[in-house]
């Protein structure tokens, strides 16, 4: 593994002067090109979530012409979709003392002091604009009996600050983005294309000119020149098999990007959520996500006797029920963030304490409770709040959480790592953008509830537009003739690649059986808790499970048609080199920070115990030509604004 890079040749371009003028300054900066001229320049954008839809919408808006592509038959059907919970943003409404300060700072301890000030105040900064933007599309937010619009709490706050559309503000952002966009594909400054995957990047030099896709109805390999490539492609949580991840989520486009020399930032930090319906069998292939905003009126709790772990929950009474989060964290309680709730649930399964389906000889799960907020406010008000949630609940377990308390078990839902981006959201390959969970902006170690949808309409809706606007002022636009050779090049690169995966040597074991046995490394190793002996294990194992991979795995069918097996196969491929890294990357943090749990770096107490002094820098991984010697950038952080203190909910 190479260390060589300093911290000088690792620009954040971030402005300097008062945090609260730096977007402002920056925005006023930054050239512009002219409208006459915007129509002379094409921009592709890969993804199109909240993030990628967003920046298309507004880019179109602004006359560019744009090219967008998704995997999925529809935009509509991006896992942006599945968020539940809401969206924060400082506006104070209940006045309770929110600002754009307090956001920013509790985003940036919530990160546990692992993210830029710069990016963190000015995603704090946009939060209100966001809330505006949706509201003039008709996204339709939740309201009091006043009218005004509604806000609950969501974890790691204080304040109350998250809008939210019942238990589908994902749903409904997206579809606000998605309307806006289709006006754009309807004046014809947007071409969209669904069931098309990226390949690889089409590189003049150091610069990305467009990519390679594979039309995944017909197999066709197509190439497609631009201006700047923006990523908006989410996160890799899928690495792991088990998520809450729809399962076509996958790394594919950031890693391969990655490949062709863009940074890969803090890989490691992946974020477990709490509240999820927990492993019901051994060959279970999804996990379902149960929204933060459950927090707010159920409580956790578990059995205080082990005794008692195999008694409905009726019959263990309140006397002998421990509500841990509330006795371990009294002055957040329930809300803690979720890399803190999460750690503590695992403490109390570890000590044999916990409920439901035995998974490897351990039952994996707690209770979340709604019998005191049902007796409090009555089944109505909490069936307003949450009644779709408690249907999807009761749909796949079986249960009536009306009656009997939900059984949950954290599990990866969220990676706050991605490709490494300046503060114009540009990845060290120039013209390459990344957005929204591509990126590895500003969530630091641990991302707080809620906050996912508002970086990717940040990224989307306000900071691309200007900061593709500023690049693309900065050069001329390209003649797609000059480059046909790259084109062909890169194509051959990517037909490569997938004859290599439908003509293994031995061909007998599937893509999906290989991915499960990847994940069940990938968790046990980089999971909740992490040790030296048992990550370098891991990436021993990984190494020769790829080996194996490579030489045994069946893709059935034909490359020129609609062939699933095919694209499972070549994710899981790339799941396979960034699991890798994920472990490296775990291994060389000597220290606890947010997620990333090393059991070698707790306090006495079981938390998070940081190294500031050797490790308060972000790790950005380079491909040397050789995916198990990575070389290490650092980026070092600096807090001018906030001073690193040790995270303290209780």
């Amino acid at each position: 593994m190479d260390d060589t890079m300093s911290e000088l040749e690792l620009d954040s371009h971030a402005p300097k002067g008062p945090l609260q003028d730096r977007w402002k300054q920056h925005k006023y900066n930054a050239r512009v090109v002219s409208p006459s001229n915007r129509k002379k320049y094409t921009v592709i954008i890969v993804g199109t979530g909240l993030a990628g839809a967003s920046a298309a919408a507004s880019l179109g808006e602004m006359g560019y012409k744009v090219k967008t592509f998704c995997f999925q038959d529809s935009p509509r059907r991006a896992h942006s979709i599945a968020a539940q919970g809401g969206i924060n943003a400082a506006k104070n409404y209940q006045n309770d003392g929110d600002s754009v300060w307090r956001l920013f700072y509790d985003t940036i301890k919530g990160g546990d002091f692992r993210a830029r000030e710069s990016n963190v105040f000015r995603l704090a900064e946009l939060s209100t604009s966001i809330i505006d933007q949706a509201v003039a599309q008709g996204v339709p937010f939740a309201r009091e009996y006043s009218g005004y619009l509604a806000n609950r709490s969501f974890g790691g706050a204080q304040v109350s600050r998250t809008f939210y559309a019942r238990g589908q503000t994902g749903q409904q952002l997206l579809l606000g983005a998605y309307q806006a966009m289709s006006r754009q594909v309807a004046c014809g400054t947007v071409e969209h294309r669904s069931r098309c995957e990226m390949q690889d990047l089409i590189m003049d030099g150091d610069r990305a000119i467009g990519i390679v896709t594979r039309d995944l109805v017909t197999g066709e390999l197509e190439s497609h020149l631009a201006d700047c490539v923006v990523l908006c492609t989410g996160g890799y949580s899928n690495a792991f098999y088990l998520s809450t991840n729809a399962k076509g989520c996958n790394t594919s486009a950031i890693w391969r990007a990655h490949r062709k020399g863009a940074l890969f930032a803090n890989p490691s930090f992946t974020q477990i959520h709490p509240t999820c319906i927990p492993q019901q069998g051994e060959l279970q292939s999804k996990l379902t996500l149960m929204s933060e905003s459950l927090r707010n009126d159920g409580r956790v709790w578990a059995p205080k006797n082990a005794a008692d772990c195999d008694k409905k929950p009726e019959e263990i009474a309140e006397k002998d029920r421990d509500y841990f989060l509330e006795r371990m964290y009294p002055s957040f309680g329930n809300l803690v963030p979720r890399d803190i709730a999460s750690r503590a649930v695992k403490l109390i399964c570890d000590e044999g304490r916990g409920v439901g389906t035995e998974i490897d000889g351990k039952k994996l799960g707690v209770y979340l409770d709604f019998a005191d907020a049902i007796k409090a406010q009555g089944l109505d008000a909490v069936s307003e709040k949450y009644g779709n949630l408690f249907q999807m609940y009761q749909r796949i377990t079986a249960e009536n959480p009306y009656q009997t308390p939900m059984r949950i078990y954290p599990a990866v839902h969220y990676t706050m790592g991605g490709l490494w981006v300046d503060y114009n959201l540009m990845t060290s390959i120039d013209g390459l953008f990344a957005g929204g969970e591509a990126n590895f902006s500003d969530h630091g170690a641990n991302r707080l509830g809620a906050s996912a949808l508002m970086q990717g309409l940040a990224d989307g809706y306000f900071v691309l537009p200007t900061t593709v606007s500023d690049y693309l002022a900065k050069h001329k636009p390209i003649k797609a003739d000059t480059y046909a050779g790259h084109a062909e090049q890169a194509k051959a690169e990517a037909e490569a690649r997938i004859k290599r995966l439908m003509n293994a040597a031995e061909p007998s074991i599937t893509p999906d059986d290989f991915h499960r046995r990847l994940g069940q490394i990938l968790w046990h190793a980089c999971g909740m808790a992490r040790e030296q002996k048992t990550l370098k294990q891991a990436i021993d194992a990984i190494r020769a499970l790829r080996e194996d991979f490579w030489q045994k795995v069946k893709v059935t069918g034909e490359a020129e048609q609609l062939n699933q097996t095919l694209e499972r196969a070549g994710r899981v491929a790339d799941f396979f080199e960034l699991a890798e890294l994920m472990c490296l990357d775990a291994l060389e943090r000597e220290e606890s920070c947010g997620c990333h749990a090393r059991e070698e770096h707790l306090t006495e107490a079981g938390e998070a115990q940081r190294n500031d002094m050797d490790y308060s820098f972000v790790s950005a991984w380079q491909y040397s030509g050789d995916v198990s010697q990575p070389t290490l950038y650092r980026e070092y952080l600096h807090f001018d604004f906030v001073r690193p203190s040790i995270r303290n909910y209780q």
